[in-house]
């Protein structure tokens, strides 16, 4: 099967989250992941922890609670579904497919996902399984896990988060305050005008054969120039000005709106009493 695995960073953090809260005779936390399939995809957009115990004979997980879990949570985002479990590692173990024969029963075509909290090679591995069963008709039948593609994937305000997070790694206490909207403007241009300054160094060095040409930068390059409109410096600033004399009518519009309906509201108070 061609599945493909997309995995949201709130998945990631909650894993990280799942494991460091531990208790201190476990090895690996286990639990079940939340999202959509469509296709052959599956986008996995959240997850919960099952506690479980181990042992070297036999595994137990409590079943009913992570079924409260799941009503709960779909009692809040209806639209996530089971769509397979997590575990913490970077292997198989003898008893993933005890578990996963748990998770075959709640969802068709389950996903196991493993990440590897141990950081071996200086990061953490992200590994995604399927189940095929193997054997031969009328006898004992058995099960491997094939792996399959597993990538990461943001919606915009996860983005925003992200690098927001980022920058908590040259702090001492870890910790950062949200910037306001025109600041993260300000940085956003500085960031862009950075990246432009790169490009135009790479043209020009390609152009003075400083460096070899690459065809695959230079057909994004076209790309990016066909996309940007052809105006002039002076058709750009007349678009841009009635654009903002729009967008502040239709604030002041809603400030008056606002101040109406707050007026209205006071009077029918006075006529009431």
């Amino acid at each position: 099967m061609n599945l493909t695995v997309k995995v949201h960073p709130v998945v990631l953090f909650q894993i990280v989250d799942a494991y460091e809260r531990r208790n201190a005779d476990s090895m690996r936390v286990i639990g079940t992941l939340l999202g959509s399939v469509e296709k052959n995809v599956v986008e996995v957009t959240n997850c919960f922890c099952v506690p479980h115990k181990e042992t070297d004979d036999q595994v137990e997980a409590e079943i009913s609670y992570a079924l409260d879990v799941y009503d709960l949570n779909r009692r809040v985002n209806a639209s996530e579904n089971i769509v397979g479990w997590w575990a913490t590692g970077s292997e198989v173990t003898n008893h993933s497919s005890v578990i996963h024969e748990y998770y075959a029963r709640e969802c068709n075509n389950p996903i196991h996902l493993t990440l590897d909290t141990s950081l071996q090679g200086g990061k953490m591995g992200l590994k995604a399984y399927i189940c095929v069963s193997l054997g031969v008709p009328k006898g004992v039948k058995g099960c491997m896990f094939t792996p399959i593609k597993v990538e990461t994937i943001c919606y915009e305000p996860e983005v925003i988060a992200l690098k927001l997070a980022q920058k908590t790694v040259g702090t001492r206490n870890r910790q950062v305050e949200p910037m306001m909207d025109l600041a993260q403007i300000a940085e956003a241009s500085e960031k862009l005008l950075g990246l432009l300054n790169q490009v135009l160094q790479y043209v020009e060095d390609v152009l003075n054969e400083k460096q070899q040409p690459d065809n695959a930068v230079g057909r994004a390059l076209l790309d990016l120039i066909h996309s940007v409109p052809n105006m002039t410096h002076d058709q750009f600033a007349t678009m841009f000005n009635s654009n903002v004399k729009d967008l502040l009518m239709v604030v002041t519009l809603s400030q008056l709106i606002k101040t109406q309906l707050a007026l209205n509201e006071r009077l029918t108070m006075l006529s009431t009493t």
